[in-house]
């Protein structure tokens, strides 16, 4: 397992959404010190941690917020009300709007805190489109968004197509069942090798310890009710990441959104060899690479 060059803390926050207890992440440098922060959003089929903080012997930095950390970022993560450890007792779906409320909670305790303006947020998959909304919502709390995965109009998406077939089943439920084979679906759907079978497995094993279901939610609304973002409304610097083979996201889909962002600090990165889930795959290092790069990019001086 590699070890980190740096001392890294790590600590478990919760706070309120009204009733709803939502759980938080923190990763950052042993020694204090004034660092931009990072905030992870996850997708809609899995809870945070295994995503930005998966455990994988012998994999060098397999903890996307160990990586970050080296990088001089702190970081946090989020479960979703729905998911791991946040409340699930709410007779609902937990849908992309309900999750801007929970980033909403969140950064709102960040803030207080740890004294946090402003946030650079990553968001991968439904998570990207949480990050978007989220951006829209409160474009004074974003000052860098990197979407991931993203989808907008579902123009050119065979995995919402297969998806849309089972929208009347998702609509009856408030939560899907998940297992080891969904887990195994997800890698293998687009383009199978893009990620080892033995960080598959790791991934499946922290997913599935925390839940043996998740909400429907996120499918409904991606699958019905897309757009639900307004590109012209971001004023964030924003990155558009697409996996070379990634199945959700539509390339002509996410050019147009791309056309229609109005800060001109704006990036669209195509990570080759990239299918879905792109923190677990093999080029994982390209992912942290561009994202890592637009994270530390200096700010434009304009020129009227």
């Amino acid at each position: 397992m590699s070890v980190s060059p740096i001392a890294i803390k790590q600590q478990d926050h919760w706070t309120q959404k009204g009733d709803v207890r939502l759980f938080l992440f923190e990763k950052s440098a042993a020694v204090a010190g004034k660092r931009p922060t990072i905030l992870f959003v996850h997708g809609s089929s899995m809870a945070s941690q295994p995503t930005f903080d998966l455990k994988v012997p012998g994999r060098a930095h397999s903890s996307a917020m160990d990586y970050f950390v080296e990088k001089g970022f702190d970081t946090w993560c989020v479960d979703m009300e729905g998911y791991g450890r946040s409340d699930k007792k709410r007779p609902i779906n937990f849908d992309i709007a309900n999750g801007v409320d929970d980033l909403e909670a969140a950064t709102d305790y960040i803030q207080k805190t740890r004294g946090v303006s402003q946030f650079l947020i990553y968001g991968i998959s439904s998570g990207a489109l949480r990050a978007a909304l989220f951006a829209q919502r409160f474009p004074q709390r974003v000052s860098r968004l990197a979407l991931d995965a993203f989808v907008w109009t579902g123009e050119g998406s065979p995995t919402l197509e297969e998806r849309k077939k089972k929208l009347p089943e998702f609509k009856k439920i408030n939560r899907r069942p998940m297992d080891r084979a969904f887990m195994h679906s997800i890698f293998n759907r687009d383009h199978p090798g893009c990620a080892e079978e033995r960080v598959i497995e790791a991934f499946a094993d922290q997913v599935l310890a925390l839940d043996d279901s998740v909400p429907t939610g996120t499918y409904v609304d991606m699958c019905s009710k897309l757009p639900m973002v307004d590109p012209s409304h971001i004023r964030a610097a924003t990155i558009i990441m697409r996996g070379q083979f990634d199945g959700i996201a539509g390339f002509d889909d996410l050019i147009e959104f791309f056309k229609r962002l109005p800060n001109p600090d704006k990036q669209f990165a195509v990570m080759s060899g990239i299918s879905h889930a792109s923190f677990q795959q093999i080029n994982y290092m390209t992912v942290y690479h561009i994202l890592h790069a637009f994270f530390s990019q200096p700010e434009p001086i304009y020129v009227a």
